[in-house]
């Protein structure tokens, strides 16, 4: 009789192609709702580790600008105290300035360039124009339209162009 209360195999096969399918329980939707819920809490998490990465990189990049930008503002306020004093004044005074105090001879040694220069401005120069003067623009285009010369081109004594002729 135990016998008598197994299936056969053919019958097994038959019953499981009509198997009904069972309802989710309320267990497997809650453990659904849980999986999407820690996806979605995954997600958000890397997602701000990554956001918090660039933002350290950022933070890292601006306070290296800061650094360098102070140390110039130091050597700006040093360079500023320095031309304040009296020391900077009497320096340009002196080197730039040419001025001498009582007593002493101001030397200013003459390179060849200069007298080069100054040998070369003692022969007047005299500009003289050696071809005939160009005649304007207007003129041109008036001499190509209309096949003359402009009014009061002879009266006003220029020079007899080549294209009216």
């Amino acid at each position: 009789m135990a016998e008598a209360g197994l299936k056969p195999s053919a019958q097994l096969s038959a019953a499981d192609g009509h198997r009904r399918e069972r309802p989710l329980t309320s267990i497997q939707i809650m453990f659904a709702v849980a999986l999407a819920f820690g996806l979605v809490l995954t997600l958000n998490f890397s997602g701000r580790i990554k956001l918090d990465r660039d933002l350290g990189g950022i933070h890292a990049r601006f306070a290296a600008e800061i650094e360098s930008l102070l140390a110039e503002q130091q050597r700006l306020i040093e360079e500023l105290s320095y031309v304040k004093s009296d020391a900077y004044v009497e320096y340009w005074a002196r080197d730039e300035g040419k001025m001498i105090r009582d007593g002493e001879v101001l030397i200013l040694p003459k390179s060849s360039g200069a007298q080069a220069s100054t040998r070369r401005s003692a022969v007047p120069l005299v500009a003289f124009q050696t071809t005939a003067p160009e005649p304007e623009n207007w003129q041109l285009w008036w001499a190509l339209f209309f096949d003359g010369e402009p009014p009061g081109a002879s009266d006003s004594g220029r020079a007899r162009f080549p294209l009216y002729e």
